[in-house]
């Protein structure tokens, strides 16, 4: 996904509505607490646990809250363990992820689960490559198209998930434009990038002289946004005391600006969007599961870049053509980019273009994604340099944590503060070790 500025009309993929077809399997316990009850996996994920709002409740004391969740795929079914206290087996081998061949056992805590085919589900495919400044031709994006101009004329709470990088703001303000609200504000709050003594204020307001340094009365993110369309981004960063308040605003469509007491209604749109799987952050007591379901009204889960590896020559010629006016990417320079993983997705692969169209030489385009595909072990490369085994070790622990620091920052954004937080180390400590490593660091907390 990226945004395509400037380009051409909407290019057709094909004039008839494709179809996604996949196989319907039906999970049936065959022992534990519940045996004998079954569902259905089609197109749309399902998640099996303890908390009321699963698909499949298991009164089983051994199985989480929320333990796993099974999506019918072109390639079958999949099983995905949430970060559960007890672990998924699948025919007696524990996983975090796989794939379920029929007549297969899935074991939670003391249930088991069989699988079995239950015929087939069609699923309407857009035939456009883009919605808004979205693109994508693999049938997982063009089945999220084909789903948002409904999502958009509704006025449903959306929830968006995916990894850093894969297009979630920029869907979300797509759905804005195409929306009934088009005409009204789009706000946009980074729960990530604010700090925690501040963020009822942001969303909120605060009247003049609620707190120290509340020099005039402020309007906050809700009531901005009135006749429009809230986003809240990283919605998983936000702090758990803010949930409950957050939960209320939602339900009650009613909020009072910090230190103020006049119920002011609320009328506009929430999309909310993550990185995190939230599903596993309620189970371990770090997310409300009443706020995660008030969000969750509806939600798309946005393929990260490996997934949807049809999707890079288009994103490449893309990106390259607005990078290099006129001018199309050499065909040596896709193949050698279809290669990659991509862990930061869209905005890595953008990031590589622009490289290699500053670059404008074939033989550094192997260097574009950071490959390190020839490159010699760091043990390799210490022995040839003849180090001590100390100097050696030294070496490596460097050469680890300056790849780190520079991901993890990339990673959450450039914002310190949310990388920080992510990996529980302390602010000043990262912002030592990004200075020891020569990454540059911002005074805003980006680096």
């Amino acid at each position: 996904m990226h945004e395509p500025e400037g380009t051409g009309s909407t290019r057709a993929l094909a004039r008839a509505r494709a179809e996604l077809r996949l196989q319907r399997f039906r999970l049936t316990v065959v022992a534990g607490p519940e045996r004998g009850r079954s569902v259905e996996v089609g197109a749309d994920e399902i998640t099996i646990g303890t908390a009321p709002g699963n698909d499949l409740v298991l009164e089983d004391h051994a199985v989480s809250r929320h333990h796993v969740t099974i999506t019918s795929t072109p390639r079958g079914a999949l099983v995905r363990d949430l970060g559960s206290t007890n672990g998924t087996k699948v025919n007696g081998v524990p996983v975090e992820r796989a794939y379920l061949l029929p007549g297969a056992t899935i074991s939670l805590g003391h249930s088991e689960l069989r699988v079995e085919p239950a015929g087939e589900t069609h699923e309407a495919l857009s035939a456009e490559d883009r919605y808004g400044r979205a693109l994508g031709t693999c049938p997982a994006m063009r089945r999220i198209f084909a789903l948002l101009p409904r999502l958009a004329a509704a006025d449903a709470t959306i929830l968006l998930e995916g990894e850093t990088g894969t297009g979630k703001s920029l869907l979300a303000e797509a759905i804005h434009e195409a929306s009934p609200r088009a005409s009204g504000p789009y706000v946009v709050v980074d729960c990530g990038a604010i700090p925690p003594t501040l963020i009822e204020s942001e969303l909120f307001g605060h009247e003049k002289g609620a707190f120290t340094g509340a020099a005039t009365t402020r309007i906050g993110a809700f009531e901005s946004a009135r006749g429009g369309t809230l986003f809240l981004d990283e919605i998983g960063e936000l702090p758990i005391e803010m949930q409950p308040k957050l939960l209320r605003a939602l339900e009650e469509r009613v909020v009072k600006r910090v230190g103020g007491n006049e119920s002011i209604r609320l009328d506009l749109r929430l999309i909310a969007a993550t990185n995190r799987e939230l599903r596993e952050e309620v189970n371990r007591g770090r997310f409300r599961s009443d706020l995660f379901y008030r969000l969750a009204t509806m939600r798309l889960r946005i393929p990260p870049l490996r997934e949807r590896r049809d999707d890079i020559p288009l994103l490449t010629s893309h990106f390259y053509a607005q990078y290099a006016p006129g001018s199309e990417p050499p065909a040596e320079l896709i193949a050698r980019l279809v290669r990659e993983d991509w862990p930061g997705n869209v905005r890595e692969l953008r990031s590589a273009v622009e490289r290699a169209v500053l670059l404008d030489d074939p033989e550094v385009w192997n260097d574009i994604a950071g490959s390190r595909d020839a490159a010699p072990s760091p043990a390799a490369a210490a022995l040839v340099d003849g180090l001590s085994f100390r100097a050696a070790k030294e070496r490596a622990v460097a050469e680890w944590e300056r790849a780190y620091v520079r991901a993890l920052v990339e990673r959450h954004g450039n914002n310190l503060s949310r990388a920080a937080r992510a990996v529980r180390m302390d602010r000043n400590h990262l912002r030592e070790l990004l200075r020891r490593h020569g990454v540059a660091v911002g005074d805003d907390g980006g680096a």
